[in-house]
């Protein structure tokens, strides 16, 4: 919205195999400018997560509600749920 680059710190794909364009968008995606009224939706997986890379942007018409609740997180390093967060709140 404020026509500033995006730079997700969290955004590190640790799959090894890197897809080439001409198969998936997954690992050679962007720079992209999201257009005016929607969002550019990434998956929390982002090596196995289809999300707007590969389906395109979602029209803020579309969205029918914002989130309000942790039900589930996963600590992959640990390979254990993360019992803390289950239940939180978000602001």
């Amino acid at each position: 919205m404020n026509g500033l680059p995006w730079n997700d710190a969290h955004g590190v794909n640790v799959d090894s195999l890197i897809i080439p364009g001409s198969v998936q968008p997954r690992d050679n995606f962007g720079p992209v400018v999201v257009p005016e009224g929607s969002l550019f939706v990434m998956g929390d997986n982002h090596d196995e997560s289809y999300d707007s890379r590969f389906w395109g942007f979602v029209p803020m018409k579309d969205v029918l509600g914002k989130a309000l609740i942790i039900y589930w997180s996963w600590n992959q390093e640990d390979h254990g749920v993360r019992w803390n967060r289950i239940g939180s709140i978000l602001h």
